[in-house]
């Protein structure tokens, strides 16, 4: 039986869905594969992270951690990015990119809307840091 305060959640949960931004089921999916302390480097980790896009995925413009080293490669298909106000790239398989402390992530998406694309994002980053990727503020 659906109570009138359960049906007027899910009403509200329809309605915050139906005016989201950007259809959420092109949003990549983000998984750390590996994380590791450096041991010569204290207070400073590595950590492995894998980006799948979809076709038509793409990342939300975003920033890192100020103390975060990125090194990027592009695994399978093809990732359009844009670091700060340069021009945006289009990096193939077996290409890759770096991101410096601070840097904005303006553009991350899959450069195929039919085929999918992946990354593997090497961060060199506090070690007690969790939170990887903040969204940008508009």
């Amino acid at each position: 039986m659906i109570t009138k305060l359960s049906a007027a959640m899910a009403i509200a949960m329809l309605s915050a869905t139906a005016v989201s931004a950007h259809d959420t089921s092109k949003a990549s999916k983000v998984s750390v594969v590996y994380e590791h302390v450096l041991p010569n480097v204290p207070g400073k980790s590595i950590k492995g992270v894998l980006v799948e896009y979809g076709p038509g995925g793409f990342s939300e413009a975003h920033t890192h951690p100020d103390t975060a080293f990125i090194y990027a490669t592009v695994l399978e298909g093809a990732i359009r990015s844009q670091v700060n106000d340069g021009p945006v790239k289009v990096f193939h398989a077996g290409e890759n990119f770096s991101e410096m402390p601070g840097d904005r992530h303006g553009v991350s998406e899959n450069d195929s809307k039919t085929k999918p694309a992946k990354l593997l994002a090497v961060f060199v980053v506090d070690t007690e840091q969790k939170e990887l990727t903040f969204p940008m503020k508009k």
